[in-house]
């Protein structure tokens, strides 16, 4: 009799680990704004590898689809230091440890959709943890303009992926996941 109660109990802690382990990767969040769909491509990749949940910046005003309307709007928002309305904000922040925030690089800074999200929101304490896409600016100031909406959240190193390659990014998403210790 004994054996069983032991045997139920040690079910129960496997189950329970089993359980917690399913948690803590629900602490993770990926935010994240796509034009074109190069950063959606890089969040599933993200998500794909670490299991955290989606969250997609959605705009209330669409951007124009003809790339120069979108590139001279774009420019003027971020040189006006606007901040676009966007459709809502991620429920239960509160719930999650690291916030990674997805945008494409846009003038050599984050999108402006990224940067309402990010004034919104409070992600003191949390890990937030950067990803860029882009055409051939890298990082450049992304991820020093992510730092300064959320100065109180600590960070992790952040990945430029150039958007050409976005849908071959696996490898290149899983090594860096590794490196700053948020891989499998």
């Amino acid at each position: 009799m004994k054996r069983i109660l032991f045997l139920c109990a040690l079910l129960g802690l496997v189950g329970s680990a089993a359980l917690e382990a399913q948690n803590e990767k629900s602490r993770m969040l990926i935010v994240y704004y796509s034009y074109s769909g190069n950063t959606q491509t890089l969040a599933k990749e993200i998500q794909k590898a670490t299991g955290a949940d989606l969250f997609e910046i959605k705009t209330v005003e669409a951007y124009p689809e003809e790339y120069q309307a979108v590139v001279d709007q774009a420019k003027k928002e971020i040189a006006d230091r606007v901040r676009p309305a966007i459709q809502a904000l991620p429920e239960n922040l509160e719930d999650y440890d690291v916030v990674f925030v997805g945008s494409p690089n846009w003038w050599s800074t984050i999108a402006p959709p990224v940067s309402t999200l990010l004034s919104k929101v409070n992600l003191k304490g949390k890990t937030v943890v950067p990803f860029i896409t882009h055409g051939s600016g890298g990082m450049a100031d992304c991820e020093k303009d992510v730092k300064a909406l959320c100065p109180r959240s600590d960070f992790k190193k952040g990945l430029a992926i150039n958007g050409n390659v976005a849908e071959k990014s696996s490898v290149a998403v899983q090594k860096w996941l590794k490196e700053i210790g948020l891989g499998k």
